[in-house]
Formats: structure tokens, sequence, C-alpha cells
């Protein structure tokens, strides 16, 4: 029996499908990261697996047990199932330690546990218009957390975080399910935030799934250019470029799948950015482009370079 089964779901607003038939499984402890543009129907997918938005047609089953939507119920959601939406409040000008305690049925423990793996033990004796939006965000999952529910659903947790809280609610999550034994499914319209944590990786466009697959598989294998782009900078390869590459003419590639050697695509640097850690340079016949990646800082603009598909990108392929 899976964990959490996806059977065909659809939900429309008026006449326009918000979700059309979708379907998948996820595993118990399975870190499973829904991906895709604004307005692709990951939050409303997300409301129906939680039980707070109602189907029109398919089911959901949670642990072999159909999860009811609010119109087959009195109280909507499950016990079972936590929900953080991207809008979550706080009750104002209470401490932090009256807001848990509240909903807490943790012994002291548990909840001592609780709140080090999301990081607010410090933060106890503080009044919640006291916190930062970070601070308050993993107040409210902890809350949430205090309910000892088997599945965690977060809908665009990182949306509205600087860097520092970002990677704080990072570890947060990674640590929630390998200490606290919590399967998590994550929703986020900046896929790169996932592609570290997932396990498996499902791709929405226009309330539909169009890939599903790891995180290596979907970066780089996208089906189509949509895919692409949402996690990342890619090329499209020409005619032209696959015969001088080796590769067939519309393979998606990303910058680091190229090289500099002294065989390949002729060309010319036209632009070359600094990205701390990497440079990526545009290349150029004057008519067709490419993106690649490197560690060497000794290229020029305009100067004439040969482009070749990376022998450790092509191993891969095989």
């Amino acid at each position: 029996m899976a964990f959490l089964e996806v059977n065909e779901l659809t939900r429309y607003n008026g006449e326009d499908q918000v979700v059309g038939v979708v379907s998948f499984v996820q595993h118990s402890l399975q870190k499973l990261a829904i991906a895709g543009e604004t307005g692709s129907g990951k939050s409303t997918l997300l409301k129906m697996m939680a039980g707070l938005v109602q189907p029109d047609s398919g089911q959901v089953l949670f642990e072999g047990r159909k999860v009811m939507g609010p119109d087959d119920q009195l109280v909507a959601g499950h016990p079972h199932i936590a929900y953080l939406s991207q809008h979550f409040e706080l009750p104002k000008s209470l401490r932090v330690e009256q807001v848990l305690d509240y909903a807490n049925a943790l012994s002291q423990d548990e909840a001592d546990l609780l709140y080090e793996v999301c990081d607010i033990t410090h933060l106890l004796a503080r009044r919640t218009d006291q916190l930062s939006g970070g601070e308050k965000q993993r107040v409210a999952l902890a809350r949430l957390l205090s309910a000892s529910p088997r599945l965690l659903l977060l809908d665009e947790p990182f949306s509205n975080l600087d860097r520092v809280h970002k990677q704080i609610l990072q570890q947060v999550i990674y640590s929630i399910g390998e200490q606290l034994a919590i399967t998590i499914i994550l929703v986020s319209h900046d896929p790169a935030d996932t592609l570290s944590w997932a396990d498996e990786m499902i791709v929405m466009k226009d309330g539909r799934i169009v890939q599903q697959g790891t995180p290596q598989q979907v970066y780089h294998s996208p089906v189509s250019e949509y895919v692409a782009g949402l996690f990342g900078k890619y090329s499209v390869i020409t005619a032209a470029q696959a015969d001088a590459l080796h590769v067939r003419e519309g393979m998606i590639l990303r910058p680091e799948a190229l090289s500099i050697d002294g065989a390949g695509w002729r060309s010319q640097v036209v632009r070359i950015s600094f990205y701390g850690g990497h440079y990526e340079l545009e290349v150029s016949d004057g008519q067709e482009h490419l993106l690649l990646r490197t560690n060497e800082n000794h290229w020029k603009i305009n100067q004439h370079v040969y482009v070749s598909v990376s022998p450790s990108y092509i191993a891969r392929l095989k």
C-alpha cells in the first residue's frame, strides 16, 4: 500500500480547469517537490491533498483511506496531514511559548526536540510581533508539527525570505524529515531551491503534470524548454551546431555540459559573467549562440574558441 495516492484529481474554477487529471504516488519518507510557474495549479493541488479544497473528480488516498474534502465533513482538513500556507498567520502580541503551548500535545522532551529542529528554542520568550518573517514561519511550522502529523505539505515556503532565512529554513525542512520522520511535499515556483532536497520532482504546467522524475533527470533531460527554463539557463542545439557538437538537433544542454577545447563548434566570446564560483560565457558565430560554464578566467571578449560537449556529460548519456 502506498503512503499517498493521488488518483486523477481535477478541479475547475468556473469553466477554467485549474488542475486536470493529476495522478501520482508518494512513498513514506520520500521527499517530493512540485514545481511549476505561477498559476500552474500547484497550490490548488496541495490543498486538495490536504482536504481543504474539494476535487471536482478523482480522489486522494492517505495510507489507504480516502481524504475527505470540505464538502464531505464539518471541519475541513485531515488530522494526520499538516498544511502550511504561504499566507500563514500567528496570534499577535503573545509570547511564542504561549502560541505553542495552546495546541501542544507533546511531552516536554518531544517538544524540546521539535523546537530545536525548527530552530526556535531561542525565540520562546519573545512576542510574535518581535519576530522576523522567517522566524514567524518557523514558529508556525512548529505549531503545526506539535499535532504530530505524518504528512507535511509546504506551499511556497521560501517565498519572501532573504538568503539567510532561506538557508535556515532549508536546513529545518531537511531535519524535519530526518529527525522527526515526517514525510514532506514541498511546492515551489522556484524549483532550483528544491533540487538538492527532493528525491522526486513533479513539474506542472496549466494544471497538468508535464514531467516527473529524479532531480537529476528533470534537470539534465527536460522534456521541453518550459521545464528547462524552470531550473536554470540552457541552450537549444540547432542543426548547424548539432553537426559540430555530434549531438542531435533540438537537444537541450545546460551551460556546464559544454566546454572549450581545440575542436567543435567555432565561435567567438561575446559576453563573460562572473557568478562567484564560476564564469559563464556566451559564445556566438554571428547568428547562433551557446551558453557555457567554466572555472577559468583567461577568456577575452571577441576571442575565437571551439565549443564541444564535455566528456563527463557524454558519459552520463551512455
